[in-house]
């Protein structure tokens, strides 16, 4: 079975509204665990995970290298960096700074296409650089007309759900599928293959069906589990996107690590209710955070918070009264 060595990223922090990152929770009952700033805005992260394969594979002659997540990247404009709080960090310098060239990414994975998870796929061109693609009007998602992309070399995944409503903007949002980090996934790989590969996993509950609040999913997770690449693997956690999808893997130490998307953001978002005002079905969020926690509890899942500040590996345990807690693991345990 092939395993994966992982590491957290940090891509920079994120600032967003705090009533829109806790819906229908009232500020006076959010507020309890988290100040807000004077403009109302909560801290917040860019995680993501650098995966390497423990054995060197045989077509590359290393490690294979996967990236999940990808935040926001650099091609807002200095306004719109100021109101995220963006610091200039990227998942590129990151990655640099753990010593990986971009260019030696094989693969990234994102878990939906909002631009503070997907955005830092692209980049803006610098001096010299010809550029990959080019923003035609009301195309940019900032002062940046032409973009490189960030991993030349790597195939893009995501669901193709997601991608059709990325694509189409539907969104509760009107800003968060820009074209400047879509339409540049469709330019082919260096040596003529497909960059973009789409995903169709199952759904946990038929798109017809309005579920009880205390459904379960008919059949297992293995049954709606895509395999991405051996040892990886993808499956649907609808809510705040129809196409969102979360990222597991086994690394060698015999765990199984999953990557948490939107679902449950940060670990202030373990109660039920503490949806987004972001998400597309605030009631499909809450129903798929109940089947999410009770499979990483029975399951002994460690997860990585997509957008958690303060240590964003955890595991989930039961409470003992219908409910979950989340316990801080070490990253390197």
């Amino acid at each position: 079975m092939t395993t994966w060595n992982w590491t957290v990223l940090r891509a920079g922090p994120l600032l967003l509204d705090g009533g829109s990152m806790f819906g229908v929770v009232p500020r006076v009952v959010w507020t309890r665990t988290i100040e807000p700033d004077d403009k109302n805005r909560i801290a917040l992260s860019h995680n993501c995970v650098l995966l390497e394969s423990s054995e060197d594979d045989a077509e590359l002659g290393r490690p294979r290298r996967v990236l999940v997540e990808a935040g926001t990247g650099d091609k807002l404009d200095p306004k719109m960096s100021k109101i995220f709080g963006l610091d200039g960090t990227t998942i590129e310098s990151a990655l640099v700074a753990h010593g990986v060239d971009p260019a030696e990414i094989d693969h990234a994975i994102v878990s939906h296409l909002h631009f503070d998870h997907a955005g830092g796929l692209t980049r803006r061109t610098r001096d010299g650089e010809t550029p990959d693609w080019t923003a035609g009007p009301g195309q940019a998602s900032g002062d940046c007309n032409e973009v490189k992309l960030t991993f030349p070399n790597a195939e893009i995944i995501v669901q193709h759900r997601e991608w059709n409503d990325a694509m189409a903007n539907t969104a509760v949002m009107t800003r968060t599928y820009y074209r400047d980090h879509l339409e540049p996934l469709m330019e082919p790989l260096p040596g003529g293959g497909t960059r973009l590969r789409l995903l169709d996993s199952p759904v946990p509950f038929p798109h017809a069906m309005i579920p009880k609040r205390d459904a379960s999913p008919d059949g297992t997770l293995e049954d709606r589990t895509t395999e991405v690449l051996p040892g990886l693997h993808a499956f649907l956690v609808p809510g705040h996107t129809w196409g969102q999808q979360a990222i597991a893997w086994d690394d060698p130490e015999g765990h199984r690590v999953v990557f948490t998307p939107d679902v449950l953001p940060s670990a202030w978002h373990l109660g039920a209710a503490y949806s987004l005002a972001y998400d597309v079905e605030p009631y499909t969020s809450m129903l798929s955070k109940r089947w999410f926690l009770a499979d990483a509890a029975e399951r002994d899942w460690t997860l990585v918070l997509d957008h958690e500040p303060g240590n964003p590996v955890r595991r989930v345990s039961e409470d003992g009264h219908g409910w979950y807690t989340l316990e801080e693991v070490d990253p390197g345990a």
